[in-house]
């Protein structure tokens, strides 16, 4: 009996010193599984805040970029509404014909009292800064200058249709016509467009020199003499009359 008791409590030591070492195995082996586990949350944890992060500066970039897109573009459709007036201010009230006989009435009175003449490039509408300059130099004579008109005349080479010819001297004299409106504040119902074409030509066309001197825009001061002469003789008559008024008559 006492040996039976002996027997089983060895029994439970070993019992006991299994399961120690079965679980010092078990938590030996799993140990690095969960410190590998541990390690991997930390890592996705931080990618995450990386990935939130650069989404977050990505995000506020593209709202940047697009806020100067659209104020860009907002500029860009103010710099063309702007455009579009001064086109249609400076030209669009601006007298075209072939003739100034059948704008100007009394087209007799008017003598020329100056001009400009202005060359362009081959298929081009620009001004350049020495075609400014003659225009600036031209324009002096415009502040002592009344009841004047200007007229101005448009033209073009051979080369080329004649409906494009129209259209290109029509925006040469197009360019010469905002550059004085928009500069010197000349009303546009001074501006008189006449013969505008290649049809119009001042020097033969066979050339190279001849057609640069008809790529060119002509602007004539005309003044009207007769309305000069009218007010000067008005301003004349009314001086006795003013001085008469003054005079205190005399009494008997």
């Amino acid at each position: 009996m006492q040996n039976k008791g002996l027997a089983f409590a060895a029994a439970l030591v070993v019992l006991g010193a299994a399961g120690c070492a079965t679980k010092n195995y078990v938590r030996t082996q799993t140990q690095p599984l969960v410190d590998h586990a541990g390690a991997l949350d930390q890592k996705t944890a931080e990618n995450n805040r990386n990935i939130h992060d650069v989404d977050t500066r990505a995000q506020a970039g593209i709202g940047k970029a697009q806020g100067s897109a659209d104020e860009a573009n907002r500029n860009a459709q103010t710099a063309s509404q702007a455009a579009d007036q001064a086109n249609n201010a400076a030209s669009g009230a601006v007298h075209r014909a072939d003739t100034l006989d059948s704008m100007v009435k009394g087209l007799d009175s008017y003598k020329q009292q100056a001009d400009v003449s202005v060359t362009f490039g081959f298929n081009k509408a620009v001004l350049t800064s020495d075609d400014k300059q003659q225009l600036d130099s031209f324009a002096a004579q415009l502040g002592t200058a009344k009841n004047f008109i200007l007229e101005v005349t448009g033209g073009t080479d051979s080369v080329g249709s004649a409906q494009y010819n129209y259209d290109l001297s029509q925006r040469r004299a197009d360019a010469v016509v905002q550059y004085l409106a928009g500069k010197y504040g000349i009303e546009p119902h001074r501006f008189y467009l006449v013969g505008i074409g290649k049809d119009k030509f001042v020097a033969p066309n066979d050339t190279a020199e001849g057609r640069k001197e008809n790529r060119r825009v002509q602007v004539r001061l005309l003044s009207n003499l007769s309305a000069d002469a009218q007010a000067q003789n008005g301003t004349a008559a009314a001086a006795p009359a003013a001085k008469a008024a003054t005079q205190t008559p005399d009494l008997e």
